[in-house]
């Protein structure tokens, strides 16, 4: 067998099956950009040939990292209101005064494709500068055609100008736009009726989204998303459970959503409905430590039910301006009490899990995608333990 590249004298973190799956003497081998073995070297086929063989002298290999929840396309920032949070003020209080997401609305609804593409490049260049390889991106700031369109288009041109994954996700039931005069149930129809239906035509969707709470949509609205989305053959992913228990996780888990993300409020039949049907957990604990909850995610629940968990940055110009899955998984560790083994996982495994793209990617398996991270560490806790510190030796993506 000739290889494009191997990857030799590492040790590897494969994340088959349900733990890290470590092989303490290992190589990876692709081939047409794809992992053709990733195992202990001994298990290599004799008389193996590589055009291009690489030492990894001891370090450490994990599939590349996935942030399976951000925001990262959007206009202006909103570091004023970061101010008045540390003033007293509450992220429902900003949002009921006008601020929140209709302030960076109205930032995005004003910026340019190119603006757009501009602005969310260098949050994407820290993301990928520790070893992040697959991203998923949602629009929401627009809240009209024309602005998702134009977001969600920036999102796909993002994978053009720098090597990565990309998945993006329709998450026009994000807000009620100024222009709605308070008439949530007449957004809900032209979300569903007019945005949705033209953005399927043009194919700049993976998957649609929503967010379900009391300064947001009720659960029967969320539901009317959900029913169009599905019509159209697309995924489905909740914003669920993150100020209020308005059973946002069941909601989720009732129609086979790939995800229900935040969760803090989520209780144990929400937990049992998702573990149940395989809806991932996603915990973004950068908006946790941004709003200063004291509400946890219910991980006991979590793990009782056996209910995956995923981590992510929740990237985004308010509650997560988060642009890194290293201190990501430290606050899943020290906020939410992740062990190491389910923070790793949580960014890899589980994340691709949360897209629907475990079949490609996630794990060191032959046959996915050959998007690898390697490390200069001695063993795999480094990743969660340190804090500001990016121990990245190289990023492979699709076996460059």
């Amino acid at each position: 067998m000739r290889f494009d590249r191997v990857w030799l004298n590492a040790r590897l973190a494969t994340l088959k099956g349900d733990g890290l799956g470590i092989v303490a003497s290992g190589a990876v081998a692709a081939k047409d950009g794809r992992i053709a073995f990733a195992g202990p070297m001994q298990d290599m086929a004799v008389g193996w040939d590589a055009v291009e063989r690489i030492d990894c002298e001891g370090r450490w290999i994990t599939p590349g990292l996935v942030d399976c929840h951000t925001h990262l396309v959007y206009g202006g920032d909103r570091a004023h209101e970061f101010e008045l949070r540390l003033k007293g003020a509450s992220y429902e209080e900003i949002a009921r005064a006008g601020g929140g997401i209709v302030s960076t609305v109205k930032a995005t609804r004003a910026a340019s494709e190119d603006a757009l593409v501009a602005s969310a490049l260098p949050r994407l260049d820290h993301l990928i500068a520790e070893g992040c390889t697959t991203i998923e991106i949602k629009s929401g700031y627009g809240l009209d055609l024309e602005t998702e369109a134009r977001s969600l288009r920036a999102a796909r041109r993002l994978r053009e100008e720098r090597p990565i994954s990309v998945t993006t996700t329709f998450l026009g039931a994000h807000a009620l736009p100024p222009e709605a005069n308070g008439d949530k149930d007449a957004f809900i129809d032209k979300v569903c009726r007019e945005m949705l239906p033209a953005l399927a035509r043009e194919g700049l969707a993976d998957a649609v989204d929503a967010f379900c709470e009391g300064i947001a949509f009720s659960p029967e609205q969320t539901a009317r998303v959900f029913e169009a989305a599905k019509a159209y053959g697309m995924k489905i992913k909740l914003h669920a459970d993150q100020l209020s228990n308005l059973h946002g996780a069941k909601l989720a888990a009732d129609h086979g959503a790939l995800s229900a993300d935040h969760l803090e409020y989520t209780d144990e039949e929400g937990a049992a409905a998702m573990a149940k049907v395989g809806t991932v957990a996603v915990l973004l604990p950068g908006a946790f430590y941004m709003l200063r909850e004291t509400k946890l995610p219910p991980v006991a629940a979590f793990r009782d039910a056996g209910t995956r968990m995923a981590l992510a940055t929740d990237c985004n110009p308010g509650t997560s301006p988060l642009t890194s899955l290293l201190l990501t998984m430290n606050m899943g560790a020290t906020l939410f009490r992740l062990t190491v083994e389910e923070c790793i996982a949580g960014v890899t495994r589980e994340a691709a899990r949360a897209l629907g793209k475990l079949d490609e990617i996630g794990t060191l398996e032959p046959g996915k995608s050959c998007d690898l991270a390697i490390w200069n560490i001695e063993q795999p806790a480094e990743l969660v333990y340190r804090i500001g510190f990016n121990p990245l030796n190289a990023r492979v993506w699709r076996g460059q």
